[in-house]
């Protein structure tokens, strides 16, 4: 996947003036942000095709973001701009002693071919112990992406120090419910007010949530 950076022409860009007064003028602002997703249709699907679910929802989160140029944003050399796409860097887990190893997949496109990837580097690395895995650092256009199995949440937030900077998403979801046939998940994002605003995560949210509703329009399988 191309995952070239853009510069930002800040004299045309729209959101000019309010990346400058949330840089220069306050202090860093993160939020988050806590909705519960519908998640019925897509484990249904899974299911069906015995498909796992972490992979897919790595797989989803980084389509989507990947829609709004405002989720891509970075620093690189002192200027502003944004990736083409992101690479989901996220933890797995060790029942052995507890712990969690971060790992990352390059996206693609096609979802069958980043399920695959993901297949492969679980395998390779799974066995890995330490903050990083073998396969080392996570490419500059990285975000952290997790998801909680044991319990589920009405509200979740990540703090980041120096955030000033610190343009990717976070993104943390729940253990899921089931209730009367329908099956949810809470999800949560943290986000930069200089680069995203509330409008940016009304679209991301409505966009995920038709994906996971529509599976046989992108599963493949």
């Amino acid at each position: 996947m191309n995952t070239d950076f853009n510069i930002v022409d800040m004299e045309k860009w729209p959101r000019r003036e309010s990346y400058i007064y949330f840089t220069e003028h306050t202090s860093p602002v993160t939020y988050a942000t806590n909705v519960t997703m519908d998640i019925t249709i897509l484990m249904r699907s899974l299911k069906s095709k015995k498909l796992k679910f972490y992979p897919t929802y790595l797989y989803l989160i980084t389509k989507i973001i990947g829609k709004q140029k405002e989720f891509l944003m970075g620093i690189q050399n002192e200027v502003l701009g944004y990736w083409n796409c992101r690479t989901p860097f996220y933890p797995i887990f060790h029942e052995d002693d507890k712990t969690m190893t971060f790992l990352w997949t390059e996206y693609d496109e096609n979802f069958k071919v980043f399920y695959e990837r993901y297949v492969l580097d679980f395998e390779k690395y799974k066995n890995d112990h330490g903050i990083l895995t073998s396969k080392g650092a996570p490419p500059m256009n990285n975000y952290i992406i997790s998801c909680i199995p044991w319990f589920t949440f009405n509200s979740f937030s990540m703090h980041v120090e120096n955030a000033k900077h610190y343009y990717s998403p976070i993104v943390e979801a729940g253990k899921f419910t089931e209730r009367e046939g329908i099956i949810t998940m809470p999800l949560s994002i943290t986000v930069n007010h200089a680069t995203v605003d509330g409008y940016h995560l009304k679209v991301f949210f409505e966009e995920l949530q038709r994906e996971m509703n529509c599976p046989e329009e992108w599963i493949g399988y």
